[in-house]
Order: structure tokens, then sequence, then C-alpha cells
């Protein structure tokens, strides 16, 4: 799978800023947008703090723009872009954003779990602004900047292929042998 390249908020805010007239659409798989009359209920802001297999100390913050579906709701239209912009300016005034946040979509609907994705391309056709959303891939951050995945006491990476892996042998420590169960010995 490739990986798609994060959107930080500054250049997506941007992006929006643009174009207030359009129509706000979000395409979650192919050929399939974002019903009409979805919300933007939240705007988050989650910094992460993370160490990876590697014991590198990781830290971002994702800024996760979540869309609802209300059941049953008619609408011919999406919101406008500007309609978008002012949730945007509701939430910044209690909440700054990180303009170096990356930006997430989180949408589900009974057709599609609930997930958090990307935003892809961000196409102007039709008067429409659509952004085509994209799911990401987990990865293993040691190995993307060229290093191992760590290692145990022995020196050994964890991550390393099966055929680099050393075969460990499991040997029995009981002190008598005899008073190792086995099969049929009725000791169980």
């Amino acid at each position: 799978m490739n990986k798609v390249e994060a959107i930080n908020w500054a250049t997506f805010k941007e992006k929006l800023l643009q174009h207030p007239g359009l129509d706000l659409q979000f395409q979650y798989a192919e050929d399939k947008l974002v019903d009409a009359a979805y919300h933007i209920t939240e705007i988050k802001q989650a910094p992460i703090t993370s160490v990876d297999c590697g014991g590198v100390l990781n830290t971002w913050t994702e800024i996760i723009i979540q869309l609802w579906v209300p059941e049953g709701e008619q609408q011919e239209r999406s919101m406008k872009v500007k309609k978008a912009l002012s949730i945007v300016d509701i939430v910044e005034k209690m909440l700054p954003l990180d303009p170096n946040g990356t930006v997430k979509i989180e949408f589900g609907n009974s057709e599609f779990d609930t997930r958090q994705m990307f935003p892809g391309d961000m196409i102007v056709t039709g008067g429409s602004l659509i952004i085509d959303l994209r799911p990401d891939a987990v990865q293993c951050k040691a190995i993307g900047r060229g290093g191992s995945c760590g290692t145990n006491e022995k020196g050994e990476e964890c991550c390393a292929s099966e055929s680099a892996k050393p075969k460990v042998e499991l040997k029995n420590l009981a002190i008598k042998a005899e008073a190792c169960c086995t099969p049929g010995a009725g000791c169980c």
C-alpha cells in the first residue's frame, strides 16, 4: 500500500479559505461520497506521545475532523466550505489548533466502518471542493529512519526477518527427569 502524504492543518485550512463558496464533499471510497446531510460534529486536537520499537520517543499532533450523518435526514447539497470554516472559527476561539498538526477526517456509516483517514487530493469540480480520503498505513518508524527495530539483551533485532532470527531451543529445567510428567503417566 502506498503511504499517503499527510497534510498539516495550516495547509488544509488555507485550501478551504481559497474556496468558501463551493460545496464541501468528502469521498470515502471510490465513487462514494459522504451523504450531503453530514454534520461536522467536532474537531479534536490530539497530542500523541509514543515510544517506537527502536526505543525512540516520538511526538506529534493530530487535528481530527469528525463527520456524522444523521439517520433519516435528507439534504440535496452538502454544506458550503464557508459553513465549515465558521465551525473552524468557533473551535479556534476556544482551542488554538496546531498549524503543523496532521489532519485526519473521521467518518463511518452502515456500509463503512468508522475510521480516521487522511485528506488526499482536494479537487475543485462542478461547484464542489471534493476531499478524497485515503487510509493510513501501519508503519515501523525505526525502519523508516534507517535504523533497527530495537534489540534484545543478546543484540538480536526484534523485527529481523524469520531467516535472520536465531532458532531457540527449549530445555526442560526440571531437577529430576523422572519427576516430569509424560503423556500417559497419569500425573496430570
